[in-house]
């Protein structure tokens, strides 16, 4: 009997993600099966209303070899994404239909509900066999839920953050240090011009690695993680040193967006997300406040944000995508499922896909950061795996 593969993309975008589709197609087309793409990640399978055929396509599409086609040399994802989670859907967030249904249940006084008895439904209503996954480690949370209650699933790992624990590699993290170190050597042309501080911000949430890995990479004087609370009066008087002892009379620096001021908090915004999350973004400009008041110095702060993950991913991205997308099928055919593509020590492998769930993945700081410093700092680089990770 021929299957049919669904496939969906959640969380923030990151390149990578349509070539590795495209992969995932090739594949399956070369074994005979169908190919589903739900939109808007689990957005696609929640608002897709069994009883008005008019939300079916507009959520659901069944894809061809035409459909993927030249989707591989764009950045993003074809079938776009959300941050729907099912199992926690907010009751302003309901689709109308389901209000007041069976397959709802209610988690929290706030009318929170649960939703995935009617993800499921949907799933069997579209005929759809086995389920690839493409996400963090948030979206990959609720893979871990469908595989709990039965339903075959293959997970791939993606984030610029390189933060999905359980793999050594995630889908955007090569391209987003790419985007970030070249933003930051064409931003030494302006901040050594004006002989200013230089601070710029950068995506990572709890994981501090695209700071680290990009300030190692583009030669920045401090680099400030996620990882480690940070005193702002002996960042300063570094900052100060560091660009007296340049010839230009400026130095740079980078930040996580997760990063602490010791005696402070996480700088967010707006309301929780479906995971739990608030909007990150502006200790960088919080700090370059400090900074000014602290030194006297004029500062130069740039928060990079979507540029990190924008447009079409570098080759190693493509690499990985394609790579991983392969896997999934091949795991597929072989009914492995309940797995998550990784990569350990440069080779292709799986893990359970509950891995997701079994720990958090950061910087080891003792092994790649100077923590009195505000640097990177390898220790020993004999065995360390090539992304310092």
């Amino acid at each position: 009997m021929t299957k049919t593969i669904g496939i969906l993309t959640g969380g923030g975008d990151v390149p990578g993600l349509n070539p590795c589709m495209k992969a995932v197609a090739y594949s399956a087309f070369e074994l005979g099966y169908k190919m589903v793409g739900i939109r808007r990640g689990w957005g696609g399978l929640l608002q897709y209303n069994l009883d008005e055929p008019s939300t079916h396509e507009y959520n659901v599409r069944s894809l061809s070899t035409d459909d993927v086609r030249t989707i591989d040399r764009t950045g993003g994802t074809f079938l776009h994404t959300s941050r729907t989670n099912p199992q926690k859907v907010k009751a302003k967030n309901i689709p109308d239909f389901l209000k007041g249904s069976k397959y709802g249940k209610t988690i929290d006084a706030e009318g929170t509900m649960d939703y995935t008895d009617y993800v499921l439904k949907v799933l069997e209503h579209l005929g759809i066999d086995t389920l690839i996954t493409i996400g963090g480690d948030d979206t990959l949370s609720f893979s871990v839920r469908l595989n709990k209650e039965g339903f075959p699933v293959v997970a791939i790992p993606k984030t610029m953050d390189n933060d999905v624990f359980g793999t050594d590699y995630c889908i955007g993290f090569s391209t987003a240090v790419t985007r970030s170190v070249d933003f930051i050597t064409n931003m030494r042309t302006s901040v050594g011009s004006h002989e200013r501080i230089g601070i710029v911000e950068l995506f990572g949430r709890n994981s501090g690695e695209t700071s680290l890995i990009s300030a190692y990479l583009s030669y920045v004087d401090r680099a400030i993680i996620s990882e480690v609370p940070f005193d702002i009066e002996r960042l300063a008087d570094f900052l100060l040193s560091d660009k007296r002892n340049n010839p230009s009379n400026y130095c740079m620096m980078t930040i996580s967006e997760g990063a602490i001021m010791e005696g402070g908090l996480v700088v967010e915004t707006g309301e929780m997300d479906a995971y739990g999350h608030r909007k990150l973004g502006g200790v960088g400009e919080n700090t370059s406040q400090e900074i000014k008041r602290i030194t006297g110095q004029d500062i130069m702060y740039q928060q990079l944000g979507y540029l990190m993950r924008s447009g079409a991913p570098d080759s190693l991205d493509r690499m990985v995508a394609m790579s991983y997308g392969n896997l999934a099928v091949q795991l597929i055919r072989r009914n492995e499922t309940g797995k998550m593509v990784a990569l350990h020590g440069g080779k292709y492998t799986t893990v359970p896909i509950s891995m997701v769930l079994a720990g958090q993945k950061r910087v080891d700081v003792p092994s790649f950061y100077d923590i009195e410093n505000y640097k990177p700092k390898v220790r020993d680089f004999m065995g360390v795996p090539m992304f310092l990770s």
